[in-house]
């Protein structure tokens, strides 16, 4: 038994309450649960309920045990003067406030059907992935997809946290912001944070004057991730190396120490080189990039906006003095799809918000283009009966298994919710 069953069976009244009466045999009558805040102090704030003969207006407080009000020392905390009810499902002790005056306790268990207690329990017994996974085909698909489309936006709430803190780090540049977002989804999940720090040790602005030769941008992130640090003869490398040093001193800029970037397991393709020279190659033909990605609408303008390849020595290399056969490193449909869904989507989202704009279905649109992802989350919600397509449906899931599944929240959750009423 926990805490958050009780929560739930008060939220939406999972009991009888047409007989209701405190353990002291004072007839209850509930006319408003409260306000579940899910905050320190009261559970369910600015309840009403008449007690005998007696109105009261004041906060509930649920526990699974009446002694748990001294457990959690509440008999000292002026904030749970107000609570007008003490809801347990076991009733152990008598309860007073700091006066001395008795708290009615209402204890739950003699009101709850066995049913759905059983189904409770059901629920939450332990399986193998997740709590609900053999009952998951029985959720109706209307409140399913309605759940998918909130789980979503908690997602996009979720991701642009980091954008804000980040703007203010940048004094409100979003073109700053927006670079090392796209610097970390280049690194993917092996570098991506090696390369988002990178990114951060310069300001943006030299990105923006150097931006007409790729040349100076290659070199500017290749020596920061320290790929230009060893000695080579290879005449590419070492003009790369020249200009890195030369930008140091133009900008005064302090040379810093990262993890090495990792090529260990990756395909060649996603070797750090590679992704560091697109990304190069992006800010060199494309200049104002922010306002074209929030122009965007549709995956079609955004495969057209992010043909880019890597440079013209990367044709036959992937590391430098080593040939390779001839291969034009372009970006990768499934690539670019990475970026719409790390990327794009939260900066359009971000910057909607901090503009008081509602795009919300735009978004849904835009995802609703790009094929699921997959990966071994997707993979088993696939085996237990929830289909995905799009790669909203898959960020809706994943935002479930992390936020929810992972931690619990059952009761929380519609899928839940919806088990419980049968």
């Amino acid at each position: 038994m926990k805490e958050d069953f009780l929560h739930y069976l008060w939220k939406f009244k999972k009991f009888d309450v047409l007989n209701l009466r405190t353990v002291n045999n004072e007839e209850v009558t509930i006319v408003n649960i409260g306000q579940y805040l899910e905050l320190a102090g009261p559970d369910f704030f600015n309840a009403q309920v008449i007690i005998g003969a007696q109105k009261w207006a004041g906060n509930v407080e649920i526990h699974i045990k009446s002694s748990d009000w001294y457990i959690h020392h509440h008999e000292k905390d002026v904030g749970y003067e107000n609570v007008i009810l003490h809801v347990v499902w076991e009733h152990d002790v008598a309860v007073f406030r700091i006066d001395n005056s008795e708290i009615p306790v209402l204890e739950l268990k003699k009101y709850v059907e066995k049913e759905t207690l059983e189904n409770y329990q059901s629920l939450m017994t332990p399986k193998s992935w997740i709590f609900c996974e053999k009952q998951l085909k029985e959720v109706d698909v209307f409140a399913l997809q309605n759940w998918q489309e909130r789980l979503f936006f908690e997602r996009l709430e979720r991701k642009s946290q980091p954008i804000f803190n980040l703007l203010e780090q940048t004094n409100q540049d979003w073109e700053a912001v927006l670079f090392c977002l796209l610097a970390k989804n280049f690194g993917l999940n092996t570098n991506g944070e090696i390369f988002y720090e990178m990114v951060q040790s310069f300001p943006f602005s030299i990105i923006r004057k150097e931006s007409f030769e790729v040349e100076n941008l290659e070199a500017l992130i290749f020596g920061t991730a320290g790929l230009l640090d060893s000695d080579k003869e290879d005449a590419y490398f070492k003009d790369l190396k020249f200009r890195y040093f030369y930008l140091l001193h133009k900008y005064q800029i302090e040379k810093n120490c990262f993890k090495p970037v990792q090529f260990f397991k990756h395909r060649p393709d996603n070797f750090p080189t590679i992704r560091l020279s697109q990304l190069a190659n992006l800010y060199h033909s494309q200049h104002n990039l922010f306002s074209k990605l929030c122009s965007l609408d549709s995956l079609k303008s955004t495969y057209e906006l992010f043909q880019i390849s890597a440079s013209e020595y990367w044709l036959n290399h992937y590391l430098f003095d080593k040939e390779s056969p001839k291969k034009k490193k372009m970006l990768s449909k499934s690539f670019i799809d990475l970026i719409v869904i790390n990327t794009i989507i939260p900066i359009q989202f971000a910057f909607a918000k901090s503009q008081g704009k509602e795009i919300s279905e735009d978004l849904i649109s835009f995802l609703n283009e790009v094929t699921a992802e997959k990966n071994a989350i997707i993979d088993k919600f696939t085996s237990f009966g929830i289909q995905s397509k799009t790669a909203f449906e898959t960020q809706s899931l994943l935002q479930l298994k992390n936020e929810y599944c992972n931690k619990s929240k059952c009761l929380e959750c519609v899928i839940g919710a919806e088990l419980m009423k049968k």
